[in-house]
């Protein structure tokens, strides 16, 4: 671990240096940083997008726009509260981006397969409400294996606070 971090107390088991090691990483923040810039930039884009119409758009068109603007900025701030804390997270970032990925593909797999009902045939419906379920399943997935993470570190920093007593 970096001396920015600390050094680890002795004793500290193996397999729990190595896992915080990775939660505070370089790799690990550059990635934070790439999704918050990706979520910051695309809510930008649509905000400017939506500002720049030279007409009132509908209202639905305003709600979709201001979702994603919400979902983008959602990101972006995520990933500033991940970067701005100086010690590992135990794979709490994980879970709420997880959470987040979820909610998100909820509410578009939802509203996708509104719209296609309402606009489409039966088979453009169905192709719809599939790939809706394929995204929730999805982040879903990422959600059990981001909460079996937290489980697995708060399991190691446990038994190294039993072990240290």
């Amino acid at each position: 671990m970096s001396e920015r971090y600390g050094t680890p107390p002795r004793g500290v088991p193996e397999e729990l240096e190595r896992a915080l090691a990775a939660e505070v990483s370089l790799g690990s923040r550059m990635r934070q940083v790439a999704v918050g810039l990706a979520g910051g930039c695309a809510a930008a884009l649509i905000a400017v997008l939506w500002a720049t119409e030279p007409r009132p758009l509908p209202v639905r068109t305003q709600v979709a726009f201001a979702g994603l603007i919400a979902v983008g900025l959602a990101w972006a701030v995520l990933a500033g509260w991940v970067l701005s804390r100086r010690r590992p997270l135990f794979a709490r970032d994980r879970v709420l981006g997880a959470r987040l990925a979820l909610a998100a593909s909820v509410v578009t797999g939802v509203a996708g397969t509104a719209l296609a009902a309402a606009r489409g045939t039966a088979p453009e419906a169905l192709t719809v409400a599939l790939a809706g379920v394929a995204l929730v399943v999805a982040a879903g997935l990422a959600l059990a294996r981001a909460r079996s993470r937290q489980r697995g570190l708060a399991r190691l920093r446990d038994a190294l606070r039993e072990g240290g007593s």
